[in-house]
C-alpha cells in the first residue's frame, strides 16, 4: 500500500491574508530591499568621491524618471521598516498584545507609512528637489 506525501504543515496558499501576515511579509521584504538599497547609496558614496564627472552621472541617474521611482521605493520601504520596528519594539515591552491594538497598529503603520512617505517628498520637492 503506497502512502501518499504530504506536506507536514498547511501551505500559505491555505491561509487567507490577515494584516498581521501581510505585515510581516512586508517587514521582511522591506529590510531585503533597504539591504540592496545600501548598495546603492554606497555606490553613491563611491561617485561622490571619485570627482565631479562620477558625480554628475550618478546625479543624472538618480534624478532621472527610472532613478526617482527607485528613490521613492527605498523611502517607503525605510518609512514602513522603521515604523514596523518601532511596533515591534512596543511588542518586545510588552505592550500591544490585544488582537484589537495588534490590527490597529498595523493598519496606523500603513496608514503613516503612505502619510509620511508622501510628506517627506512633498517637502523635498518643494525645497528645490524637482530642478
Amino acid at each position: 500500500m503506497a502512502t501518499q506525501e504530504r506536506p507536514l504543515s498547511p501551505h500559505l496558499q491555505v491561509y487567507k491574508p490577515q494584516i498581521t501576515m501581510v505585515m510581516s511579509i512586508l517587514h521582511r521584504a522591506t529590510g531585503i530591499v533597504l539591504a540592496l538599497g545600501s548598495l546603492l547609496f554606497a555606490a553613491w558614496l563611491v561617485a561622490v568621491a571619485g570627482g565631479a564627472d562620477a558625480f554628475e552621472l550618478a546625479r543624472a541617474a538618480l534624478a532621472s524618471v527610472p532613478g526617482r521611482i527607485v528613490l521613492f521605493g527605498l523611502s517607503a520601504c525605510l518609512v514602513y521598516h522603521l515604523l514596523n520596528g518601532i511596533r515591534h519594539l512596543a511588542w518586545d515591552a510588552g505592550h500591544g498584545f490585544e488582537i484589537p491594538k495588534f490590527y490597529a497598529s498595523g493598519y496606523a503603520v500603513a496608514v503613516l507609512t503612505v502619510l509620511l512617505t508622501g510628506g517627506l517628498w512633498y517637502v523635498g520637492w518643494t525645497m528645490g528637489g524637482a530642478a
